[in-house]
């Protein structure tokens, strides 16, 4: 006899790890916390929270974008990774100390709550962004692919690169000047007031 009831899938909220199996065809490795393998299907671009909104709020459309903690995980095309330093030196990013980094072939993310699932622990890692479907993801992610937008959708890996780079710059000057505002000598003001 055929059952015409389908079986139960498990929710995204009692097994994290089968449900980007599953709905994404996402490597995992782990169980607590589940971590989602990088340089399969994505690589990531890591930066601080705020320079990250900022940036967001420059380029508009992204791949998938995940927050943990205080650090922002922007998801990429396979080989931005290894893309990003050389990239960092054509658009003159070169030298600078900037708080980017790749994480490519080989690494791992904490994986973000899937969405529908539970609320992790405090600051846990979860998806401002969360990816769409297995035939959505992959096409949205921020690609090395010339200037500019590709048709509309997700901005090329210049694009987001360039103002990811911005951002971090920025902030790390705010933190500079306030850093310095702070340790003056009182009532000299600096000499570029």
């Amino acid at each position: 006899m055929v059952s015409l009831v389908p079986s139960p899938r498990s929710s995204p909220e009692r097994d994290p790890a089968q449900w980007y199996a599953r709905e994404l065809d996402w490597a995992t490795a782990g169980t607590a916390p589940v971590r989602l393998l990088t340089g399969l299907r994505f690589d990531v671009l890591e930066l601080p929270a705020a320079a990250g909104h900022a940036a967001l709020r420059r380029v508009g459309r992204t791949g998938p974008v995940a927050l943990a903690g205080r650090r922002m995980r922007l998801l990429v095309a396979t080989g931005s990774a290894e893309e990003l330093p050389g990239l960092l030196d054509w658009l003159e990013w070169g030298g600078i100390a900037l708080d980017l980094t790749a994480i490519g072939d080989g690494g791992h993310i904490t994986a973000p709550v899937p969405p529908g699932g539970a609320a992790g622990p405090p600051g846990a890692a979860v998806w401002l962004r969360p990816p769409g479907s297995r035939q959505e993801v992959e096409p949205s992610l921020p690609a090395f692919g010339g200037l500019g937008s590709r048709g509309g959708g997700a901005p090329d890996l210049v694009r987001l690169v360039d103002a990811a780079a911005t951002e971090c710059h920025r902030a790390r000057l705010a933190l500079a000047r306030t850093h310095l505002w702070a340790h003056r000598p009182t009532g000299q003001p600096f000499a570029f007031s």
